[in-house]
């Protein structure tokens, strides 16, 4: 059996019967009065006939299977939508959703907790509008999970939750914030548009992205830096912002969501072709660190001067300008000459041998010094006039 409406008020009480007795849910454009909460199932004086639910209870955890599709489009839910357990026990239900559940251009006027749901099938609440809290904090989505230009006016929690196949919040606004602490990403990811108006950091802490080498979570660091930036903590949008550039280095290298379906010739190719990559992983990512790493530049320039200084401390390398003659070997005065060249000041009173190789080593340490330190200044100014 269906329970279909179109463009008509429907009572949650009979809502959350059909619910329990099995039937597909299909209402569109459609006003939901009461609270949609399956707690109200288990209330004796509520007397819902529950005979055909599928549940079952475990150390005082009931775990409820609903088996039924259930499509809202366009509805107005005036009270909570609860498919979890109260806020006193929190882990008290878990509901499964074995079906696909679609509330695409929904309106939330209150909560909508779905705290330790499992979705089976496809969970699509593109283009809602959650006014109130809005929880999916364990969850568990083991296909397509999507949020594209949803709108959460309330704060959100995503902590914990699992997105096996994909998450999708494209164009998505986080009015007072969200929690995506300890999340699992195993799939691909898009946050392309998403973002924060009320300069609100999103919390990531231990968050999990699988397919990290495939770049999959560049427009994730993208939404944050930009958060964090309007919020005014610079460190953590250049923190951001580095992690950014690396992931969209892997994304041109492997190129995102078709690089497992390639043959073994395509992808040798694809290694072939990304030399072409091979500067901006040096310089930009490792020496460089995108601007955001100058303590590399600088442990780069203290190795080039002490390696070079041990080969101008050898015998007949550095040639006294007075005496025009060749030093003892030293150290320390392989150093001096080695600061002087990498710093290119040139005083003059040492210069190389007439060893050609001993004059290609100055000119390359000259060419590095004036590299690096450039490189250092841009980090630093990059860096001090973030705000």
């Amino acid at each position: 059996m269906v329970f279909e409406r179109e463009k008509q008020n429907v009572s949650a009480t009979h809502l959350l019967q059909a619910i329990a007795s099995n039937e597909d849910i299909k209402l569109s454009q459609c006003v939901v009065t009461g609270g949609l909460d399956v707690n109200r199932l288990f209330v004796a004086e509520e007397k819902f006939a529950i005979d055909s639910l599928e549940f079952s209870e475990i150390d005082g955890v009931k775990k409820i299977v609903l088996v039924q599709s259930i499509v809202f489009d366009k509805c107005v839910f005036e009270d909570n939508v609860v498919f979890s357990s109260p806020w006193s026990d929190p882990e008290s239900i878990s509901v499964e959703f074995k079906s696909d559940v679609v509330f695409n251009s929904s309106h939330f006027k209150a909560q909508g907790r779905f705290r330790n749901a499992v979705f089976d099938g496809m969970a699509s609440f593109d283009g809602c509008i959650f006014e109130g809290v809005a929880t999916f904090k364990k969850s568990v989505f083991h296909k397509d999970a999507k949020f594209r230009t949803t709108i959460f006016d309330g704060y959100s929690f995503f902590s914990s939750a699992v997105f096996e196949s994909s998450g999708r919040f494209t164009n998505s606004h986080f009015a007072k914030g969200v929690n995506f602490t300890s999340v699992r990403f195993l799939g691909e990811v898009d946050f392309s548009g998403v973002y924060s108006s009320s300069r609100t950091v999103p919390i990531y802490e231990s968050i999990f992205f699988a397919r990290t080498y495939y770049g999959e979570d560049e427009s994730f660091w993208r939404f944050v830096k930009q958060s964090a930036q309007e919020a005014g903590y610079y460190g953590l949008a250049g923190e951001c912002f580095y992690m950014e550039r690396c992931a969209g280095l892997w994304g041109k290298f492997r190129g995102r969501g078709n690089y497992d379906n390639l043959s073994p010739a395509k992808k040798i190719l694809r290694l072939v072709s990304s030399v072409r990559l091979l500067p901006e992983f040096v310089l930009g990512k490792l020496l460089f660190g995108y601007g955001e790493r100058p303590a590399r530049v600088l442990f780069a320039s203290a190795l080039v001067i002490v390696l070079c200084a041990f080969y101008y401390s050898q015998q007949g390398t550095l040639i006294d300008r007075v005496g025009d003659s060749s030093l003892e070997p030293s150290f320390l005065q392989g150093l001096y000459f080695s600061t002087v060249t990498f710093t290119t000041l040139g005083y003059g009173d040492f210069y190389p041998s007439a060893d050609s190789f001993c004059r290609i080593v100055s000119m390359i340490e000259a060419v590095a010094g004036g590299s690096l330190i450039a490189l250092f200044v841009v980090c630093l100014s990059k860096r001090f006039s973030r705000g």
